[in-house]
């Protein structure tokens, strides 16, 4: 079987020009010659060629290889990534070396045997496939990071002097490399802030990868990360990359930093001081150039504190310490927030823009919003759901404030309050039990993750599956 290859040969000799054109057709499927180096031009431009074989002289008693240097030159500033082979005479070793740092991939001594003729020309149409593959994957890279980037782009809704600290730091810490501590309870919008910093940076056309490291069971920390090789342990199919190598170039944002465990945050200070890795079965290190964004609902206080959290690590991550305010303490943001969701929202579902009354405008900025800018938007989405009105009434957000299930100091636990939600429930669907439940306990604890699924008797993620399940 012939190899599918478009090869042309160029030389002023028509016996080379012959021979090579009945050694190569054997091999490869198309084969073209030209004995007049002028013509190569409107040749390259008019054919994709996997190969170009090129004489290094052209004329009687010529030697010196600059016609050759000329033409290979006329060829790579036509299309740069062409697969160039010289021809010199046997001696002219020197030349074809100085040709090979000037661009051309090999060259092949006159005269020559067949047998290396065929290994180089094989060799050399493999390393053009393999280029072109190169350049669509990094085409279609770009693409999907493009794509990637601005889909999940929002910008932060906020003109409230707190917001406008926040703000301000981004654009200042943007553009260097630091590594970035965001600090803020649930909802608050710490990757969104992340995404910011990201989009203002020197890296802004890579990737932007989020982890989040709270639904990262212990024993797949390191794989996940790190990476790792086929049959490093049960289930290693194939080779696998990490997410710190996945996001080579770019940034990386570290959710939930400060639920990780200290052994793990060993592991982590460790990749972080060296900037190389070693993947899970592998004896080779790594490296990796990645900006690291880490965030958390933990307090500085609890991050202080050694026995909790390593400060060697909160050194490495807090270089710029970025807090958001909750949405409480940045009320006028509250209505600009609500009116970006109704739009959202009303294109989303197929609905006309609804309007909030005034007395509504009045209850979202009392409300405490304890899920902040999460715990709002929800409530958004409900109303534009449920509501038939043009105009959004206080009562079509259901906010905490008028729920008989409200979140007080010493109220019932969740496995209490389940017990009053079968008791008072129309419906004993398991489903809907439990995500009562769920709600209340998210509710108590402010939506905090970690609390919340100590109290269910859950683990993190499974308390994560929950809530995506029933859209919490």
């Amino acid at each position: 079987m012939k190899e599918s290859a478009k090869i042309l040969i160029v030389d002023d000799d028509e016996d080379i020009l012959v021979a090579g054109k009945l050694l190569l057709k054997r091999k490869f499927s198309d084969i073209s010659i030209c004995n007049r180096p002028d013509q190569i031009p409107k040749l390259i431009e008019h054919n994709n060629y996997d190969v170009i074989l090129l004489d290094m002289n052209f004329g009687p008693g010529e030697s010196s290889g600059e016609q050759g240097f000329h033409w290979l030159k006329q060829i790579l500033d036509i299309k740069p990534n062409s697969i160039v082979v010289m021809i010199t005479a046997h001696g002219g070793v020197d030349i074809a070396v100085e040709a090979m740092k000037q661009g051309a991939t090999d060259f092949i001594a006159k005269p020559w045997q067949n047998e290396k003729v065929i290994a180089t020309l094989s060799t050399a149409v493999q390393l053009g496939k393999t280029r072109v593959e190169a350049e669509k994957l990094k085409a279609t890279n770009q693409t999907l990071v493009q794509v990637n980037n601005q889909l999940k782009q929002q910008d932060i809704i906020g003109q409230s002097d707190a917001m406008s600290n926040v703000n301000s730091l981004i654009l200042r810490a943007a553009p260097t490399d630091a590594n970035v501590l965001i600090l803020g309870e649930n909802g608050t919008g710490k990757e969104l802030a992340a995404r910011a910093i990201h989009k203002e940076s020197l890296r802004a056309e890579n990737i932007f990868m989020s982890v989040d490291l709270g639904s990262i069971s212990e024993t797949l920390f390191e794989s996940e990360l790190f990476g790792h090789k086929k049959g490093a342990f049960t289930g290693a199919q194939q080779d696998r990359v990490g997410k710190l190598k996945a996001a080579d170039g770019g940034t990386l944002f570290l959710d939930e930093i400060g639920n990780l465990p200290l052994h793990l945050q060993a592991k982590l200070l460790t990749v972080l001081e060296q900037r190389c890795i070693t993947p899970v079965g592998s004896n080779e290190s790594v490296p990796f150039d990645v900006r690291i964004i880490a965030a958390t609902n933990v307090t500085k206080a609890a991050l202080n504190d050694e026995s909790r959290f390593r400060q060697d690590l909160l050194f490495r991550l807090n270089t710029v310490e970025l807090n958001l305010p909750p949405l409480r303490e940045r009320t006028n943001d509250i209505v600009p927030i609500a009116e970006h969701y109704i739009a959202l929202y009303c294109k989303k579902y197929n609905k006309p823009i609804k309007t909030l009354a005034q007395s509504t405008v009045q209850g979202l900025k009392q409300d405490a919003w304890k899920g902040n800018i999460r715990a709002l938007r929800h409530a958004v989405e409900r109303a534009i759901i449920l509501s038939e009105q043009d105009t959004l009434e206080l009562r079509d957000f259901q906010l905490m404030s008028d729920k008989a299930a409200q979140v007080t100091p010493g109220e019932p636990t969740p496995s209490q309050q389940t017990s009053d939600i079968v008791e008072r429930s129309s419906e004993l669907n398991l489903d809907t039990i439990e995500k009562q439940a769920i709600a209340a306990a998210l509710r108590k604890h402010r939506y905090n993750i970690s609390h919340s699924a100590k109290e269910l008797g859950l683990t993190r993620a499974a308390l994560y599956r929950r809530m995506e399940k029933h859209g919490l």
